[in-house]
């Protein structure tokens, strides 16, 4: 597998520390380590980022990980991995600046489905361009949110590929729609990806939940 050149763009360590930790948790120790070695990150082994916000963790590494997932376990195998590594992200990392972001508090709880999902999902796209180099926006439209990302880290450096492939981006949306609606599950699909020649990567949610 090619190295990915650094893009000098981060992520804080605090995330990058929790995502390694719950594809450890997903896959073992010795599955993470063989991801890590293929990926040019060996000198993670052993050595996960500090829990610090500081921005250290470049978009590379991040990138570099995914297509590693997907060398290793196949797009299929690495899709699933990639999906509940972002989740458990959402759910170590993020859950306490979301309350931060006021989408924790009872006064939000009690809104009606439709005004969570509009608040509380600008408030994570916010946390993201806060906290770190990616910039998030989201747009309404109509029956669909869209979860627009205009620096990727998880394909930071990959161009050519015929599918979307940011698959932990896709697996912490859902794992944050779930906390934001009190539970409800959402479809979340990528319509555009960087990777793919797309100027953005885009991921359409339909309003209505699952079920």
């Amino acid at each position: 597998m090619d190295q990915i050149s650094k893009s000098e763009l981060y992520y804080p360590n605090r995330f990058a520390q929790i995502t390694l930790s719950a594809l450890e948790e997903v896959m073992g120790k010795n599955g993470l380590n063989a991801i890590l070695n293929v990926a040019h990150l060996s000198h993670l082994i052993d050595n996960y980022p500090p829990s610090n916000l500081e921005r250290e963790f470049d978009f590379a590494y991040y990138s570099m990980i995914n297509l590693a997932l997907e060398e290793l376990y196949g797009p299929r195998g690495g899709r699933g991995l990639a999906l509940r590594a972002g989740r458990a992200t959402f759910s170590d990392a993020l859950r306490n600046f979301g309350a931060m972001a006021g989408v924790g508090d009872v006064a939000f709880k009690v809104l009606p489905l439709a005004q969570k999902l509009k608040l509380g999902l600008p408030a994570m796209a916010k946390i993201f361009s806060t906290v770190s180099d990616q910039h998030s926006t989201v747009e309404d439209h109509g029956g669909e949110l869209h979860y627009v990302i205009h620096q990727c880290p998880v394909c930071w450096g990959r161009r050519g590929e015929d599918r979307p492939v940011c698959f932990i981006a896709a697996g912490l949306i859902q794992e944050s729609l779930k906390w934001v609606s009190g539970g409800n599950e959402f479809r979340v699909n990528e319509s555009e990806c960087i990777a793919m020649g797309d100027d953005v990567c885009r991921f359409v949610i339909q309003k209505e939940p699952i079920g």
